[in-house]
C-alpha cells in the first residue's frame, strides 16, 4: 500500500493526471485526488505508512510475549480446573500476573493479534464445525 501511494505520488509529480494515476494503480479518482492534495499540501513524507492511531497497549512487548507463554502453559498453571482457555480466564490470568485488567472481549482481540486464536476457516456445509479451545498441549476439541 505504501509503495503504491509513493509510486502514484511520483507519477503525480511528473504531471500525470489524477484519472490516469487512478486507473494505473486501481484506485478511485477520489483516492488519487486525496493523494494529490496530501502531496501538494503536506509533501511526500505524509503519504508514507504511519502507525495507526489509538490508545497504546497497556502491556509491553515483553509482557505480550509472556502472555504467549502463559497461554502455552495452559489454564491449570494459573489455578483453573480444566485445560480450556476462555477469554475471561486469560483476562483473569493477565490481571493476576500484571495487575492490568482487560475486558474479556478485548482479550479475544489480543489473543487473535498474538496468533493464539486464529479466525476459523469457513466450514463447508457438509462438515461439522469443530474449534479447538485448549492450550496447545491439551488438544481439547469441541464439536458444535
Amino acid at each position: 500500500m505504501e509503495r503504491r501511494r509513493l509510486e502514484a505520488a511520483e507519477d503525480l509529480q511528473k504531471g500525470i493526471t489524477q484519472a490516469r494515476v487512478a486507473r494505473k494503480f486501481g484506485v478511485s479518482r477520489t483516492t488519487a485526488s486525496r493523494w494529490y492534495r496530501i502531496l501538494e499540501g503536506q509533501g511526500m513524507e505524509r503519504l508514507r505508512k504511519r502507525k495507526a492511531p489509538g490508545r497504546p497497549s497497556r502491556l509491553s512487548s515483553s509482557q505480550l510475549a509472556e502472555v504467549r507463554g502463559m497461554f502455552a502453559a495452559g489454564p491449570r498453571a494459573f489455578g483453573f480446573e480444566t485445560d480450556r482457555w476462555t477469554t475471561a480466564r486469560l483476562a483473569q490470568a493477565i490481571e493476576g500476573r500484571f495487575a492490568i485488567r482487560y475486558d474479556p472481549d478485548h482479550v479475544g482481540r489480543l489473543m487473535h493479534r498474538l496468533g493464539l486464536r486464529p479466525k476459523p476457516a469457513p466450514a463447508s456445509l457438509a462438515e461439522p464445525v469443530c474449534e479447538v479451545y485448549g492450550s496447545p498441549s491439551a488438544g481439547i476439541a469441541l464439536h458444535v
